[in-house]
């Protein structure tokens, strides 16, 4: 199957993110030399930082499992044809499910009984935030990124508003709400290695990564081998002809937009079940907005999402160390890093791939690259 530029579905998923990473990293390359530091020492010392020790690709992954959420999120909104800017404010009400249900519930209950309440309270708040922004685009006509981000601006508020005036206990100044029982406290990974015997430093990793990998599976059976995944695409490749075929559109973008929040809302059991154990007010801190680098550099597969996820998660920890290791070597050069894969694997992809195409049919015969379907031929993601 090719894409509209002309490339096999291998490469769209494959080779093109990693053209467009290796185009984003000579460019950075270039800016890092024109400040006067060493490009090499800079991405060593970022590799090093995110993969080079136990503790180093801990925060990796952890900082990978918010994102493998929101860039979920992105990608299912994206295949209904809708472009979700809220997973910010979604992530924020699902974590304040999350922690609403562990201040009124864990005191009396177990952490096998309280773990799954926080699980679809975290869904379901999210659920209920997407929920109106996409019904006032299927039945009242207001533009689906409109009002996502005017929410986030809403859910943000809210929660300032409930921590400060009914959440935080009496006589503490800082702003955040009462420390959760044990029982609504995810398992740090550290923990869960050590019940098999692997010995693993500690850090904020916890098991809401095998919940963030189980969604990204969820996702993909669900788009590609259900009925209701592919009328969601079919509404999202062309709203009219799925409405001549039969599918009600309107229905769908209810849909699309339901999953697409309560995934976003799964962020609270990795932040707030996961690491903090009590709600605050900067949880979430910009991932939802990261989400939306993270599905257009996975290309909105869950499996470029997962890879995509890996990677924002390498440039946020070894960004991070690259700060404190290197002198003259900001925090912002590392937000400009970031800027530059945002850049090459959104907008400038559409400059990339027509030219990728050309290069792939010098060496490759058309029929290798992949022939489009016959009529009538399933086609699968």
């Amino acid at each position: 199957m090719k894409t509209n530029d002309g490339l096999p579905r291998w490469a769209d998923l494959v080779l093109l993110p990693a053209v467009c990473l290796a185009v984003s990293l000579l460019a950075a390359a270039v800016v890092v030399a024109l400040v006067g530091q060493n490009p090499v020492q800079v991405i060593k010392v970022l590799v090093q930082g995110a993969f080079g020790t136990p503790r180093g690709i801990s925060y990796t992954f952890y900082y990978a499992t918010t994102f493998i959420f929101t860039g979920l999120a992105v990608s299912v909104a994206f295949h209904g044809g809708l472009f979700n800017i809220g997973g910010e404010g979604q992530a924020i009400m699902g974590g304040l499910g999350c922690g609403l249900m562990a201040i009124w519930l864990s005191a009396s209950l177990p952490a096998w009984l309280m773990l799954p309440i926080m699980l679809v309270a975290s869904a379901m708040f999210g659920m209920a935030w997407a929920a109106l922004p996409a019904y006032l685009q299927a039945y009242r006509g207001s533009h689906v990124v409109i009002t996502t981000i005017m929410f986030n601006f809403i859910a943000s508020t809210l929660l300032v508003y409930l921590i400060v005036n009914h959440l935080r206990p009496k006589g503490v100044m800082v702003v955040e709400s009462m420390v959760f029982a044990p029982s609504a406290k995810l398992p740090p990974m550290h923990q869960a290695l050590a019940w098999v015997g692997i010995d693993w430093p500690s850090s904020p990793l916890n098991i809401s990564l095998f919940l963030a990998l189980l969604a990204a599976l969820g996702v993909y059976l669900f788009l590609w081998r259900t009925r209701g995944g592919y009328r969601l695409r079919a509404v999202g490749s062309s709203p009219s002809a799925a409405e001549y075929a039969g599918i009600q559109s309107k229905h769908q973008v209810m849909v699309s937009m339901a999953i697409s929040g309560a995934l976003a809302g799964m962020v609270g059991m990795n932040e707030i079940a996961g690491v903090s154990g009590k709600l605050l007010l900067d949880f979430v801190s910009g991932a939802g907005f990261t989400g939306i680098a993270v599905a257009l550099m996975g290309r909105n597969h869950p499996l470029g999402i997962i890879f995509a996820s890996l990677l924002f998660g390498a440039l946020f920890q070894g960004g991070a160390e690259v700060a404190f290791e290197i002198r003259g070597f900001s925090r912002d050069m590392v937000v400009m890093l970031q800027g530059f894969i945002v850049l090459f694997s959104g907008a400038m992809t559409y400059v990339i791939a027509p030219w990728l195409a050309r290069l792939l049919r010098l060496f490759i015969k058309p029929t290798k690259l992949g022939a489009a379907p016959k009529i009538g031929e399933a086609t699968h993601g």
